[in-house]
């Protein structure tokens, strides 16, 4: 699977399902400023707050922007709901089980850390303000989920240039960050065993 960040809370995954290559955009947006693509072709789009200020996908994009469980090109979605109107994804592809936080701004409640415990891949977002979590929070909510590998998202960049850097959430996090890429490739084979591995993205 090849994982990219496109600033705020936009991932990109490019994953292999029966040999048919599948791409999946997660909340691609109209930035006010800084560089972002303005158009779009993935398979899959997934929108964890609404379709307010979103990029253009193509008519033949499969789109999501509401609750509920799918199976799309054999590749299973789970839309949880998150906090006030916000939406969790989580994502079963090439045997790794992912979670996407959307636009978290605090803690979930008992009954849905119980549905996204323990995943695989978990993006976050870390750049704190009015719609992000903060670094500290982030942090915090990373050991109750134990993932084996983090992914942040929300931080400070040319989009989003009034998110806290970065290294606030490596430092509370208390891991050594492997940075310096702008897309990485993740098999399962890979995956740490008994740690929690941070890796950082630069923006695409």
């Amino acid at each position: 699977m090849h994982i990219s960040w496109l600033g705020q809370t936009c991932v990109k995954l490019q994953t292999k399902n029966l040999d048919k290559d599948i791409t999946v955009l997660i909340d691609a947006y109209k930035p006010k400023k800084g560089e972002f693509p303005r158009n779009f072709s993935p398979d899959v789009a997934l929108f964890s707050h609404g379709l307010e200020d979103t990029a253009t996908v193509s008519q033949d994009t499969f789109t999501v922007s509401s609750l509920g469980e799918m199976e799309v090109k054999n590749l299973m979605i789970y839309a949880i709901p998150g906090l006030g109107e916000g939406v969790i994804y989580k994502l079963n592809a090439e045997g790794l089980n992912i979670v996407h936080l959307g636009q978290l701004k605090e803690a979930p409640a008992t009954g849905l850390l119980e549905k996204i415990m323990s995943p695989d891949i978990l993006f976050i977002p870390v750049g704190g303000g009015p719609n992000y979590m903060d670094a500290k929070s982030a942090a915090a909510l990373v050991n109750t989920l134990e993932p084996r590998l983090i992914i942040p998202m929300a931080y400070h960049c040319d989009t989003d240039p009034d998110a806290a850097p970065i290294t606030a959430f490596i430092k509370e996090a208390g891991l050594k960050a492997e940075t310096g890429e702008k897309k990485i490739i993740i098999k399962k084979k890979d995956l740490p065993q008994e740690e929690t591995k941070l890796i950082v993205l630069e923006k695409e």
